[in-house]
């Protein structure tokens, strides 16, 4: 693999880490010791979670386009694999859309969550040829 792929891959991890990594961290540590907040409008809550929004757009955008330029490099779209992880993308961004309209439906984030691991696993198994 030359530098530049490497370097393309290594940005594609990095966003893919913040974006699976951001929502385990927030569901994990922020949530739970937030949720006991005295204030009922939980205005620290939403702020942390809005400027995570803006940070996992970034990364969804990077995802897009790094995505993008490997499965065109390698060759991968008439891949099954890629075209299940291109689904679960999809779906990923549809739940996000309507978790933004609708933010106490959380059992949207589990959702989001368990199918941006479901990604992660596809995307290893393009990786190490699966």
């Amino acid at each position: 693999m030359s530098v530049f792929w490497q370097a393309i891959l290594y940005l594609h991890v990095l966003a893919m880490a913040f974006f699976v990594g951001g929502q385990l961290v927030f569901g994990l540590a922020v949530v739970p010791v937030l949720r006991g907040d005295p204030d009922p409008e939980r205005i620290r809550m939403r702020g942390i979670a809005r400027r995570f929004g803006y940070g996992s757009l970034a990364a969804l955008g990077v995802l897009l386009v790094t995505g993008w330029a490997m499965a065109s490099h390698y060759d991968l779209w008439d891949s099954s694999t890629l075209q299940w992880k291109l689904a679960l993308v999809g779906l990923v961004i549809a739940l996000t859309l309507i978790h933004l309209k609708r933010p106490k439906l959380h059992a949207l984030q589990g959702a989001i969550l368990l199918a941006s691991l479901v990604i992660v696993w596809l995307g290893l198994e393009l990786v190490v040829g699966g």
